[in-house]
C-alpha cells in the first residue's frame, strides 16, 4: 500500500489483504482478523468512521469478496 502511494486505495488494500489470507483457509482468515484488527484500533488514528470503512473491507475480503470492489481506478495491474 505504501509502495503503491495511490490516492483512495486503502479499502483496496485492506480488502486484498484480508482476501488473499482467507483464500489460505481457517488459519489465515483467523489471522487476518486478530492482525488487522489489532493494528487498525490500536495504531490507525483516522477516526472512527474511517476505521469502521476499513473494518467494513476487511470484513468483505475475509469473506471471500472480491476486492476490486475497492479497487480505484488507474491503480497499477501490478497491484492485483
Amino acid at each position: 500500500m505504501k509502495e503503491a502511494n495511490w490516492k483512495n486505495s486503502d479499502k483496496y488494500f485492506h480488502a486484498r489483504g484480508n482476501y488473499d489470507a482467507a483464500k489460505r483457509g481457517p488459519g489465515g482468515r483467523w489471522a487476518a482478523k486478530v492482525i488487522r484488527e489489532n493494528y487498525q484500533s490500536g495504531l490507525s488514528g483516522q477516526g472512527a468512521e474511517d476505521t469502521a470503512a476499513d473494518q467494513a473491507a476487511n470484513e468483505w475480503g475475509r469473506k471471500g469478496g472480491d476486492p476490486n470492489k475497492y479497487r480505484p481506478k488507474g491503480l497499477p495491474d501490478k497491484y492485483r
